[in-house]
């Protein structure tokens, strides 16, 4: 008797599934079972699913696409309906995928046998219940939320706390582990559920073991053991290790990731389960989903670590102690990306003596590309800092590196792989500035000589804990033209003041300009009495980037955040004395404009005066007397303003010093005249002024006394 006879005489027919024709060949009882007539047929994929119901249709596909990737069987319970939508029956399949050569490569057929259910349970599996849509909504449920978990994993150990957090419909493992693949040996990335140490036999295993997850490495398929008998029987050589964790049921599932696999992913249970098809396709999707995470996660810290030691290697260390200072510093790049960019802050010792100098810029951009640029122009300002040139040499000399590093790109064409045609515009022939500041510090007397090169302004806070942007002259940004002058402004740092430098990221983090972002990082100088520099730079930054500073967000919400470093300076003083607070500017006959800026600076000196009636006073003689300067002498003014004593009993002194042996005197001016009041302002406003005569010049002073308090000591 025939094959065919003996299953027909059991009511059971064959048929086989061509994946690649999308043709399903069925024998006459497999023809009678899904309502055709009792005869061998073929049909087309359509035909065959217009006989199904759609919602075991649906089902159905899953599974195959299950045992397919799993090299397992593929069962089923569906219903089999007419042309006119009535379910006629309901039948049991079960097929096996069986690989199959093509031209344009691999694909399979499912062979198999179906068989009507004498009592059908309409929709139901085998090996469970029928599937509830309460079941169903909490398996969706569970896999968006566990997607959602997986995907917001930044680092390999979230990814492993989130997949021992969850929580599966029905079926939670007692034991997690993730195994990974090093060359030829298995190792474990992570595991839960078992006491510290248990990994030990199983760490550094080949990938040649006879153990589940050595195999589902190599194969790349599913391995799933339902009860400790099937995985003695299939495992005796591991059985001995395992059996001490009291699982009553394993699944070991291959993590794949763009058709490689990078390793398994291993569910144990202390209760029995079947892994039925609906189980098993929970345990593939979150498999799947676990090592994408894995993946991204690795990329993530790859990319992480490259930029660390990228950082590390660009960014110098401090150095030496400078005699009788401290110094400190931050580099914070921004959130999220690469985390290096064109930030930069260095320490250089010059030669002949003890003398050093501080450099910090910013190269525009936040990538590669500004960070190589930082690296290169690093180098070149320590070069000409070496050669013993002035800060003005050093940045001029800066500017014509960096510029010509564009017309040489420029004029050899394009040079990197990926750039465009000729006439095309390319990023790396597009010139890009820098900012930067350099500093010449003597540690013996406290002098700065600063050039600055389109970089914020210096902040001192003086050792009364008053916090002032100090005004330098300065030039345009390094590499926009080739010949570029820097002058040089000198400051004197007392003892106990201290010198902050920074890039633009500090000030304009949150959407800040620099006013505002001034206004938030004045405060936090002021009020931070620690002497160490270490924790004033860190209230700093936290000022920044801490909790705090989302609620003080700035007027440009839309601002990009930016890198950010930072450098202090403090000079050490002695307890027993205070020194003054004091500022010094040099006004030029050609920038008259910066008689303003003497009043500003002036205005901050005092913003914690008093009377404020004194500090109007102080600034309306002040432009007087530099006013006077730049109109009736040829040469510049130099103003030096000093505040000296404790608050409430302080005295300022305001000097105006100019290269004319011509003496200012008294005059009667008219009512309608624009001149000649100054010195009867000084005898109004002052409480002591003079003119004193110099060997080349003169200097005109005027002293104003807190609350009218006598003079701390003559002058």
């Amino acid at each position: 008797m025939r094959t065919e006879d003996v299953l027909a005489a059991i009511a059971t027919g064959l048929w086989r599934w061509d994946n690649a024709a999308g043709l399903v060949t069925l024998d006459a009882e497999a023809a009678r079972l899904f309502g055709l007539p009792a005869e061998p047929t073929v049909l087309s994929e359509a035909a065959m699913r217009a006989r199904l119901h759609p919602v075991d249709w649906n089902e159905t596909y899953g599974i195959i696409r299950l045992a397919v990737a799993e090299g397992t069987l593929a069962e089923a319970h569906v219903r089999v309906v007419g042309e006119d939508g009535q379910i006629i029956r309901t039948i049991r399949s079960r097929s096996k995928p069986l690989a199959t050569e093509r031209e344009y490569g691999e694909d399979y057929e499912l062979v198999g046998t179906v068989q009507e259910i004498v009592h059908p349970h309409a929709g139901a599996l085998t090996g469970r219940s029928p599937v509830a849509g309460d079941w169903r909504r909490s398996r969706e449920a569970f896999l968006l939320d566990a997607g959602r978990a997986l995907a917001e994993a930044r680092s390999t150990a979230e990814v492993l706390r989130v997949a021992a957090s969850l929580s599966m419909p029905g079926f939670s493992p007692d034991g997690l582990a993730v195994f990974g693949v090093e060359g030829e040996r298995l190792t474990i990335i992570g595991h839960h559920g078992h006491e510290d140490g248990a990994e030990g036999p199983f760490t550094d295993m080949s990938v040649s073991t006879d153990y589940p997850a050595a195999e589902v490495v190599r194969t790349g398929r599913a391995i799933y053991l339902a009860t400790p008998k099937e995985y003695q029987d299939r495992y005796s050589a591991t059985w001995p290790l395992v059996k001490r964790f009291e699982r009553r049921s394993w699944a070991f599932v291959p993590l794949v990731v763009a058709g490689r696999t990078m390793g398994a992913w291993m569910a144990a249970f202390k209760h029995p389960v079947t892994f039925t098809p609906d189980e098993r396709s929970v345990l593939t999707t979150v498999a799947r989903m676990l090592a994408q995470a894995l993946a991204r996660a690795e990329v993530t810290e790859t990319e992480r670590e490259l930029s660390l030691g990228l950082q590390r290697s660009m960014m110098p260390t401090l150095g030496p102690d400078i005699p009788n200072m401290s110094v400190a510093a931050r580099y914070v790049p921004t959130g999220g990306g690469l985390q290096v960019g064109g930030d930069w802050y260095d320490i250089i010792p010059l030669p002949g003596g003890n003398k050093v100098a501080l450099v910090i810029g910013d190269v525009q951009g936040h990538d590669v590309r500004a960070a190589g640029l930082m690296g290169q122009l690093r180098i070149a300002l320590r070069a000409y800092a070496a050669e013993g040139h002035r800060p003005d040499a050093v940045l001029s000399r800066a500017s014509r590196f960096l510029h010509g590093m564009y017309e040489f790109s420029t004029a050899q064409g394009p040079t990197h792989p990926d750039q465009s045609d000729e006439g095309e515009n390319s990023d790396y022939t597009v010139p890009r500035f820098a900012t930067c500041l350099y500093m010449e510090v003597d540690p013996d007397s406290g002098t700065l000589d600063i050039a600055r090169a389109g970089h914020p302004d210096p902040v001192i806070r003086s050792a009364d804990g008053i916090a002032l942007i100090r005004q330098t002259a300065g030039g345009l940004p390094l590499g926009i033209e080739a010949d570029s002058d820097y002058p040089t402004t000198r400051v004197v740092l007392e003892p106990g003041d201290t010198l902050m430098l920074c890039t633009d990221g500090l000030i304009e983090t949150g959407g800040h300009d620099m006013l505002s972002g001034w206004t938030r990082l004045r405060p936090v100088l002021e009020n931070t009495t620690d002497t160490s520099l270490e924790k004033l730079a860190d209230a700093l930054v936290e000022a920044v980037h801490g909790p705090g500073s989302h609620y003080t967000t700035g007027p440009l919400a839309d601002r990009r955040e930016d890198d950010i470093a930072l450098l202090l300076l403090s000079r050490h003083s002695s307890p027993a004395r205070r020194p003054p607070r004091r500022t010094v500017l040099t006004i030029s006959q050609a920038e008259p404009e910066q008689v303003a800026d003497a009043r500003r600076q002036l205005r901050d000196l005092l913003h914690d005066w008093t009377d404020e009636e004194q500090v109007d006073s102080a600034v309306l003689m002040l432009s007087e007397m530099a006013t006077n300067v730049l109109v009736h002498t040829d040469g510049d003014a130099v103003l030096i303003a000093e505040a000296a004593g404790d608050r409430g009993n302080r005295r300022l002194r305001v000097e105006v010093a100019d290269a004319s042996d011509e003496l200012p005197h008294r005059r009667r001016p008219g009512e309608l005249a624009s001149s000649g009041r100054g010195l009867l302002l000084m005898e109004m406003l002052a409480d002591a002024w003079g003119v004193d005569p110099r060997g080349e010049g003169k200097s005109i002073w005027f002293e104003i006394y807190e609350e009218n308090t006598a003079p701390l000591s003559p002058k």
